[in-house]
């Protein structure tokens, strides 16, 4: 790993801590933080997804935290685009990108050999699927994409429309059949890549995440999201999704009571959690960290600093 320049990734599930972390590996290294976090890229959006404070943006310097409007579409093919600039424009200064995050398609988009380039937007087509999809139903266009490329359709469920689409246009622009996670991607060669994972007891990480939802709701959750409503985001806005948002959205509008809401984001966030782990565990070469089995933070940073500059 001599030869090639090395980016570190910090990666693990949502309250897990990554941010602490994160920070205390940059200042180790003389690094400087890439977020690969799917909401806080976002500006407007401060409390529902937890960015780092005042405070933590001073002690490293961060990238891709509240950069994108809320209102503007953005994709995984454009954070990697500026991912890569900023791990470039890092690399030029001489000091270390440290990728932090728990978005599985944005960490994707850096470990592996993607390019989003043989796959240029297809509004026009795009649009007739979804029409058709609104006439006939989505059975209608996930029959299509069976009669285009079967394994695809056996794995990719009707009502994931999206993802039905995103399968139908590979077929149609490349014919091609969509391939699975395993033989879809191959390790970048453009940089050497050490990755941290983060994860902590399950009943630690658990009660973390409600301690979280409590303090964000008590932090002005509520009021943010009205002013961002306020602004022209409704629930269909690619921004207004994630969890959090949704939930209260759905109490504003008279769904369910804020206790009701509240519960909710706290097992949706959970459940989230899981499937980020689920994820993660797919990356055969992360060092993985209990930040549960040591005594004292000072303790973990230690083991993870020694640990990334034997990998180095």
């Amino acid at each position: 790993m001599q030869d090639k320049k090395t980016v570190l990734f910090v990666a693990g599930p949502t309250a897990v801590g990554k941010t602490k972390y994160a920070i205390e590996i940059a200042r180790a290294f003389q690094g400087e933080i890439i977020s690969a976090d799917s909401m806080q890229i976002y500006r407007y959006m401060d409390i529902g997804s937890a960015k780092p404070s005042k405070e933590e943006l001073t002690q490293a310097k961060h990238h891709l935290v509240d950069e994108i409007d809320p209102r503007e579409e953005f994709s995984v093919a454009e954070y990697q685009i500026l991912a890569k600039k900023y791990i470039d424009q890092i690399f030029q200064e001489g000091k270390i990108p440290v990728v932090a995050g728990g978005t599985g398609l944005y960490l994707n988009s850096l470990l592996y050999e993607m390019d989003f380039s043989i796959m240029p937007k297809q509004a026009d087509f795009r649009k007739q699927l979804e029409q058709d999809a609104e006439q006939h139903g989505s059975r209608h266009v996930h029959d299509r994409l069976k009669s285009l490329d079967p394994a695809a359709a056996e794995r990719i469920h009707p009502n994931n429309l999206k993802k039905v689409i995103r399968a139908i246009e590979v077929a149609e622009t490349t014919g091609e059949r969509m391939r699975e996670f395993r033989e879809s991607f191959i390790p970048t060669k453009e940089y050497a890549c050490v990755l941290i994972g983060l994860t902590r007891d399950r009943e630690e990480l658990y009660r973390r995440i409600d301690q979280r939802v409590d303090q964000l709701v008590k932090a002005g959750l509520v009021q943010e999201i009205e002013s961002l409503l306020k602004m022209g985001l409704t629930e269909n806005s690619i921004s207004m999704k994630g969890i959090g948002y949704k939930e209260i959205i759905a109490h504003l509008h008279g769904e369910y009571d804020l206790n009701e809401a509240v519960r909710l984001v706290k097992r949706n966030t959970r459940h989230y959690a899981k499937r980020q782990l689920t994820w993660l565990r797919r990356y055969a070469d992360m060092s993985w960290f209990n930040l549960s089995e040591y005594p004292t933070e000072e303790n973990a940073l230690s083991a993870i600093i020694d640990r990334i500059r034997s990998k180095r």
